[in-house]
């Protein structure tokens, strides 16, 4: 072996292994226990707010997934509610609980662990109450509520894109970076 193609290879493993280095500590929050979950203010207030309202978030998923991929969610909140009802797929909770579809009353806009979310899709008032009893239907009925996989799918972005797909009302269409979106359409 000739000294040239030492010196590449010896450039190529250093290239390598700071490139692993850098994936390895890119969350800005090196500890997911102890990220923000809280409010990033960006949904109506449902005290202040009496109509219906439903809203699809997606948010950096965790750590060095987040510079490629996002996290998708679903928030609604029936007219006259005081309170959002937030519709997700967590793969962590499939052991706990037997499904990782998550229907619960929680804040529409958390951060996801650390990662401010950005609104997709916004729909308020008129049908709006007949879009959520539909996506609650929908949410209820997700084929692969005992299923995770980060890729190719079904994963959290499966969850919202079937949604989507059982509501075209919604008329939702997910970013390329909601990596598996597209199992939905394929496995429906």
């Amino acid at each position: 072996m000739g000294r040239k193609f030492l010196r590449k290879l010896l450039f190529l493993a250093l290239l390598a292994g700071f490139l692993l280095l850098i994936l390895a500590n890119c969350s800005n929050h090196q500890d997911w226990h102890t990220a923000s979950r809280a409010s990033a203010g960006l949904a109506p207030d449902p005290a202040l707010t009496a109509e219906a309202v439903l809203l699809v978030y997606g948010a950096p998923a965790w750590s060095w997934r987040g510079w490629f991929a996002i996290h998708t969610w679903i928030a609604a909140k029936p007219q006259g509610a005081r309170e959002y009802t937030v519709y997700e797929v967590i793969g962590w909770q499939l052991r706990r609980t037997g499904s990782v579809v998550r229907i619960s009353r929680d804040l529409p806009d958390r951060y996801w662990y650390g990662e401010k979310p950005r609104l997709l899709k916004e729909h308020r008032g008129g049908k709006t109450e007949e879009l959520i009893h539909a996506v609650d239907q929908a949410a209820r009925n997700y084929p692969w509520f005992d299923q995770y996989a980060v890729f190719p799918g079904p994963n959290s972005n499966t969850f919202t894109a079937w949604i989507g797909l059982q509501v075209p009302e919604l008329k939702l269409e997910l970013p390329f970076s909601a990596i598996g979106s597209g199992y939905a359409k394929g496995n429906d």
